[in-house]
């Protein structure tokens, strides 16, 4: 049986943050709105505050998971603008209304669909605690790549950590919706 490696030293912080922001000075906390799941947000938190805990303890929205805290396991993955990014490395201060967030709860479209169908019908999930991760770098790949390799695969969804090792149901599950929405 093969797994997908895991490379932990592939895992700088901009790999998690596409423009590189790194966290602004501490500064008073500011509300403003955010475009999250389609939808001006407005949270009120400080801008070092990562993303993660905006949106899980102002918000409310717990389907994206706290992992590590650190960028290491992959659990807080989102999109962001469309791409794959780490909730719990990206701060406040790097994010702005014009940048769309995107989150496990407002997932949607014809490939999170189809990953869906996949993960039921292949029955991907043991225990679920890295699913909304590995939902959301599965859908952030087929729509970059609509038929992946097993090499594109495995790079897209290395940085999360499954406990349980479901990677080569994961995969399986992966190749199945793209072949669905080959065919769709």
């Amino acid at each position: 049986m093969r797994t997908l490696p895991l490379r932990l030293a592939n895992l700088p912080v901009a790999a998690s943050n596409p423009q590189g922001c790194k966290a602004a000075p501490r500064q008073q906390a500011s509300k403003g709105s955010l475009n999250i799941n389609g939808r001006a947000v407005a949270v009120h938190a400080e801008p070092d505050m990562p993303l993660l805990w905006a949106l899980r303890c102002e918000l409310g929205m717990t389907g994206t998971k706290f992992g590590c805290g650190v960028g290491i396991c992959g659990a807080c993955t989102i999109h962001l603008d469309g791409a794959a990014c780490l909730a719990c490395q990206t701060t406040m201060s790097c994010v702005g209304y014009a940048q769309k967030i995107t989150t496990i709860e407002g997932v949607q479209g014809a490939e999170a669909q189809a990953l869906k169908a996949a993960w039921i019908d292949l029955d991907v999930v043991q225990c679920g605690y890295c699913q909304s991760a590995q939902l959301m770098a599965a859908c952030a790949l087929l729509k970059q790549k609509p038929d992946p390799t097993d090499a594109d695969i495995d790079a897209a969804m290395s940085n999360i950590v499954c406990r349980c090792g479901t990677y080569p149901r994961v995969r399986a599950a992966i190749h199945q919706a793209a072949g669905k929405r080959r065919l769709a």
